[in-house]
């Protein structure tokens, strides 16, 4: 299995499977905007800027789990937009633990456990996926993405 098993659902309710973006790598957010570290979507899109025309894909996940998300998907990503200039692809608010949880954040998280669980702890936590559908590493809410540039600049040189 790998990523490109799953289907995902955009902001405006358009579901789409992952297959779409085979041979790409990608970087996996659950974000929230009302949430301290909301400031990481500005630099998520320069990222997504910088490294697109190399395949990069930044893919974002709103999740209300910890109760630092709007209820409304479509306004959610409108915030991301208006607010931080994303660009990149906003989805429909999902749990990323639990029952209720997206499956995609099930598998991510199997592949990739946290320190201490495999359970999500807190918003903006982030998962690099290779060009092949694998999740090679995950990244604490508070690993700004300026951090993980090194670990994106690697994946991309293995994908050319």
């Amino acid at each position: 299995m790998s990523v490109y098993d799953y289907d995902v659902t955009l902001e405006n309710g358009e579901t789409y499977s992952l297959r779409k973006y085979e041979n790409h790598p990608m970087l996996i957010v659950n974000t929230a905007t009302k949430c301290g570290l909301a400031p990481q979507f500005k630099e998520l899109e320069r990222i997504y800027e910088r490294y697109r025309a190399q395949g990069l894909v930044v893919l974002g996940f709103p999740s209300n789990q910890f109760h630092q998300e709007l209820s409304d998907s479509q306004a959610a990503a409108q915030q991301c937009r208006t607010t931080y200039g994303v660009t990149f692809p906003m989805h429909q608010i999902h749990d990323v633990n639990g029952k209720n949880a997206l499956p995609l954040f099930d598998y991510l998280t199997s592949h990739q456990t946290g320190k201490l669980t495999r359970a999500i702890k807190w918003n903006f936590t982030k998962f690099l996926v290779d060009a092949n559908g694998h999740v090679l590493e995950r990244f604490a809410p508070t690993t700004t993405p300026q951090k993980m540039i090194p670990a994106i600049e690697q994946l991309l040189a293995k994908s050319l």
